[in-house]
């Protein structure tokens, strides 16, 4: 064999010893282009939400109008409703609040601020627009706001729900 056929030979193993490395290294070592995607402005998802803007109204309508007191419930209290309550509570309520409302659920437990007993008379005294205004913009510290999770619709059949739970006797 000549020199410069093992030079080749050995430059041709060299490089495909350097790509079977690299193959292996591609998920440890990744590096960054710069996009124009990610020099802008942006949000991530649940980062800071941008405010609603200055006089618009929802798709919905307007859940309520700001300094006119509490909303008055539109949603009657039929049997509909209340199981459409019932199924939200189980899915967005209950881990806090409980299976009855009664502030010991599985979350909640484990919070500082225990969540509210739903059956008390603190809760039961509330108007429907109270409590729909709590469940919209929640309570700085305790609860979140689930007007960006919940339609107007949704947040009126809590309530209505609200309205049927009964402490459970000891």
């Amino acid at each position: 064999m000549s020199l410069v056929t093992r030079l080749i030979l050995v430059i041709l193993v060299a490089t495909t010893l350097l790509g079977v490395v690299m193959l292996f290294t591609y998920d440890i070592i990744k590096l960054e282009w710069v996009s124009f995607m990610e020099i802008q402005p942006s949000y991530k998802p649940m980062d800071k939400p941008l405010p609603v803007a200055a006089n618009s109204i929802p798709i919905e309508g307007a859940a309520y109008i700001p300094g006119m007191g509490d909303p008055v419930n539109p949603v009657p209290a039929d049997e509909i409703s209340i199981e459409r309550g019932r199924i939200l509570y189980s899915v967005n309520c209950a881990m806090c609040h409980g299976p009855n409302g009664e502030g010991d659920g599985v979350v909640g437990g484990a919070l500082i601020n225990r969540p509210a007993n739903l059956t008390g008379d603190v809760t039961q005294s509330k108007s429907d627009g109270t409590l729909f205004l709590t469940l919209s913009n929640g309570i700085e510290g305790k609860m979140p706001a689930l007007n960006e999770n919940l339609s107007v619709r949704d947040r009126w059949d809590l309530v209505n729900f609200m309205r049927t739970l009964e402490p459970t006797q000891p």
